[in-house]
């Protein structure tokens, strides 16, 4: 039992106690019905509440410690019924013999017990009812508990195929650039091999990681930045206009990298038309923009790119990218999470 099953099993039994018992205090007044049969005892009214409270609540505890009502067999369970039963009645003759001893003796034998016993049965009744909404609320808070691991394990999985679907891509668009630096300038292609490791470190000590922090990826974007300055030269500028403070924030992990991707994939870069990437903070949100110039025959595709990354945010955040295209610039906004 947690500590709430405890605080209802007090609450539940001492209202079960003061609701059954209240009528008694109908005696207290003369003219009335009840005094004539009854006659107020305050030490029979507090011992009277004080048996019912503790009866009821060692009632409803010793049931939610027994896990034989979820878990037994029909048998077992079928026991546990006679056992509980018979404790019940138990409970409820020892009660009864004690407060009669202490109640007013001119009080009717027969109507003494016929008073108390519908009393302690009613009790019983609710106390039953009180456990059966007990174990209904565990058996729901269980399921609730089992489907939220299978979403976890579902949502784990499915990040990873995204993922997985993102890595080769970019391995396929790095090495095709490489191998066009290597036949121009081979001195440029070691610090090419230089800028790319960083990257696949990044991306491999990072990799159990699905939520990363804005800095790292920061530093990330410029190893990847130099990238496609090699490839590009001038036609390629970078300006990262991010303070401090937002580097704690955290992101998806290589968001930023697909996005410079995309950049350069479908996008023309020469010196009459560089191609410009801006990053800057915009409302809570990490700005990504292009001036947009399409070219006539963008590289291959796979489809993958925003879609992709779209749904990664839809599960690590339960938020969604935005995506603006005007005629001269293409925005993507992604959200922060502090």
């Amino acid at each position: 039992m947690d500590k709430t099953e405890k605080r209802l099993c007090l609450y539940c039994a001492l209202f079960i106690a003061i609701i059954l018992n209240s009528t008694k205090l109908l005696a207290l007044r003369e003219n009335g019905i009840l005094a004539q049969y009854w006659h107020f005892d305050l030490a029979e009214f507090a011992f009277q509440i004080l048996y019912s409270f503790g009866f009821c609540y060692w009632f409803i505890y010793l049931n939610l410690r027994n896990d034989q009502w979820v878990h037994g067999s029909k048998l077992k369970y079928f026991i546990t019924g006679l056992q509980y039963l018979g404790l019940l009645i138990v409970g409820m003759l020892v009660g009864g013999i004690i407060q009669r001893q202490i109640s007013d003796k001119t009080q009717l034998k027969q109507l003494f017990w016929s008073g108390y016993l519908s009393r302690f049965m009613a009790a019983g009744l609710l106390t039953a009812i009180v456990v059966k909404i007990i174990l209904l609320m565990r058996e729901g808070r269980q399921k609730s508990r089992e489907n939220e691991q299978l979403r976890s394990a579902y949502l784990e999985a499915e990040l990873e195929l995204l993922k997985g679907q993102l890595n080769p891509h970019f391995l396929f668009n790095s090495l095709s650039s490489l191998s066009a630096i290597i036949r121009e300038n081979s001195e440029l292609a070691q610090h090419y091999v230089s800028q790319l490791s960083k990257v696949f470190r990044y991306s491999l000590q990072q990799s159990g990681a699905n939520l990363v922090t804005l800095g790292d990826e920061l530093d990330m974007v410029r190893s990847y930045g130099e990238l496609l300055t090699m490839r590009f030269e001038k036609a390629f500028k970078l300006e990262i206009n991010i303070d401090k403070p937002w580097f704690k924030a955290r992101i998806p992990h290589l968001s930023l990298q697909l996005l410079l991707e995309n950049a350069a994939k479908h996008n023309i870069a020469t010196l009459k038309k560089p191609l410009k990437v801006r990053l800057c903070i915009d409302g809570g949100y990490i700005s990504f923009r292009n001036n947009l110039q399409e070219a006539s025959v963008p590289e291959n595709s796979t489809g993958i790119g925003l879609a992709n990354l779209n749904e990664r945010y839809k599960i690590l955040m339960s938020r969604e990218i935005e995506i603006i295209k005007t005629e001269t610039d293409f925005i993507v906004k992604l959200p922060l999470e502090a």
